[in-house]
C-alpha cells in the first residue's frame, strides 16, 4: 500500500516503513561515524526501546559498544489496510541491521509493567546472555496497571496549585495561541507519580537482582528533564515534575540495592526534543522550535542519537559522568548554556504567529515530528507501494 501521514493532533495514526527503516541506519550511521567506545557496555537491555531516547539507546550501546541488546515494547504490528506503529518499524529496522553487523538483538513486546513480562526477559537473559551490565530504563507511557494490585493508574500533565496560562504553539495550525491549563486535582499528583515515577524502574531492578542476572558493575540509568523556568509549572512544577522527583528517589534507593554487586543507578537529564511524548506537553512544542533555531545557528543542536551517544560514550562509560550537585547526569547542558537560555528567553517574549517563522525553527519541529513516523526522509520513495505486514524478526508472527 501507499502510505501517507495522517495528523491527529499531536499523533501520526500512520507509519512508513521504509522510512522508519531510513531513520534508523541513519542513526547507526552516526553512532559508528564515531568509532567504538571504549569499555562500553557488552549485554544491554533497555526497557522502552522502540522509539525516541530509547530506541536511540539501544542503537548507541549496539553499534557504539557492539552490546548484544535486549529490548521491551509495547508496539502494534500492521494488518490489513492498518499500518504498524512506528515502534514496530523501528524494531523490526533494527533487529536486521544488528543481524547484518552479527550483533545480537532479541524483542519483547507486550505490557512492561507486568511480572510476566519481567519473567520472560528474565528468562531470556539467563538463556542467551547470562547476566546484563547496563539496564536502561525509558518507558513512557499514559497509564500502568500495578502487578500487586490490579490497579490502573492515569497520568496527566497538570499544574500544580493554580491555573496556568502561557503561549502555546498549535502544531497543527501553525498559530501562536495562549494557553490556559487546570490544575491538578484530587489524585491527579499520586496517579502520575505511579506511572511515570520510578516505581516500575525499581520493581526492574529488584527483579532483576533477585534473579541474578545483573553483572557485577551493572549500570542503570533513567531519563528525565528539568527545562527552562518558562515550562516549569507545566513540567518541573507540576505533576510530571513530582514524578520526576520520585524518579531521583528511586535513583538514590537503587544505588544503595545496587552497591552489593558494585552498581550504579544514574538519572540522566536530556535536552528537549521532539518526541513522540513531549509532542503531547503544552507550551513545549513552541520552546522547542525557538531553542532549535538557537541551537542550530550556533550548532550545538543535538538529536536523541547524539544524545544518547554522548551519554554512553563521554559520560556513562568515559569514566568522568559529571554529576551535578544533585547526583544527576546532565546532557541538557548545552541547552541550558546561558548563552542559548536568554537568547530562547528573549525570543519567547517577542514571538508570535507572524515571526515564529523568523524567530523559531517550527520546519525543523515538524519536519523532525514526521520523521518519527517515517515520513520526510532523503531518498525514500513515498509514492511507491510498500509492504507493511513487515515483523520484528525475534518476535513470533502476527497472524
Amino acid at each position: 500500500m501507499i502510505v501517507a501521514p495522517k495528523i491527529r493532533g499531536f499523533i501520526c495514526t500512520t507509519a512508513h516503513p521504509v522510512g522508519c527503516a531510513k531513520h534508523v541506519a541513519d542513526q547507526i550511521a552516526v553512532v559508528k561515524s564515531r568509532g567504538l567506545v571504549a569499555d562500553g557496555p557488552k549485554k544491554v537491555l533497555v526497557i522502552g526501546s522502540s522509539t525516541g531516547y530509547g530506541l536511540s539507546s539501544r542503537i548507541a550501546a549496539a553499534f557504539g559498544s557492539n552490546a548484544a541488546t535486549i529490548g521491551v515494547f509495547f508496539e502494534r504490528a500492521g494488518e490489513g489496510d492498518r499500518t504498524g506503529t512506528a515502534g514496530w518499524y523501528n524494531s523490526a529496522a533494527f533487529e536486521k541491521e544488528a543481524a547484518a553487523a552479527g550483533l545480537y538483538a532479541r524483542s519483547f513486546n507486550g505490557d512492561a509493567f507486568s511480572d510476566a513480562m519481567k519473567d520472560e526477559v528474565i528468562a531470556a537473559i539467563k538463556a542467551d546472555l547470562g547476566q546484563v551490565d547496563c539496564v536502561v530504563y525509558s518507558l513512557a507511557s499514559p497509564r500502568r496497571t500495578d502487578p500487586k494490585t490490579g490497579e490502573v493508574y492515569k497520568s496527566v500533565l497538570k499544574p500544580i496549585g493554580e491555573v496556568y496560562t502561557n503561549k502555546n504553539l498549535n502544531t497543527t495550525t501553525g498559530v501562536v495561541n495562549e494557553i490556559s491549563i487546570e490544575p491538578a486535582e484530587g489524585d491527579d499528583i499520586a496517579q502520575t507519580v505511579a506511572v511515570m515515577g520510578g516505581a516500575d524502574w525499581k520493581l526492574w531492578i529488584d527483579a532483576l537482582l533477585e534473579a541474578g542476572v545483573l553483572a557485577d558493575g551493572v549500570k542503570t540509568v533513567s531519563y528525565s528533564y528539568i527545562g527552562p523556568s518558562v515550562t516549569w509549572p507545566i513540567y518541573k512544577n507540576g505533576t510530571i515534575g513530582k514524578a520526576k522527583e520520585d524518579l531521583e528517589q528511586v535513583q538514590r534507593a537503587l544505588d544503595d540495592t545496587l552497591a552489593s554487586i558494585n552498581g550504579k543507578a544514574w538519572v540522566s537529564v536530556n535536552k528537549a526534543l521532539v518526541t513522540q511524548a513531549s509532542s503531547a506537553i503544552p507550551v513545549v512544542p513552541l520552546y522547542i522550535s525557538l531553542l532549535y533555531k538557537v541551537m542550530k545557528d550556533e550548532g550545538t543542536h543535538e538529536d536523541c542519537i547524539e544524545q544518547m551517544d554522548r551519554l554512553f560514550r563521554d559520560r556513562l562509560y568515559s569514566g568522568n559522568p559529571q554529576p551535578d550537585e544533585a547526583g544527576r547526569i546532565r546532557v541538557d547542558d548545552w541547552e541550558m548554556a546561558a548563552a542559548v537560555q536568554e537568547l530562547v528567553g528573549q525570543r519567547w517574549t517577542e514571538v508570535n504567529t507572524e515571526n515564529l517563522a523568523q524567530l523559531g525553527d517550527f520546519e525543523g519541529y515538524k519536519s523532525s515530528f514526521l520523521r518519527l513516523f517515517g515520513f520526510g526522509l532523503d531518498g525514500i520513495d513515498y509514492a511507491a507501494d510498500v509492504d507493511t505486514s513487515i515483523g520484528v524478526p525475534s518476535l513470533p508472527t502476527v497472524a
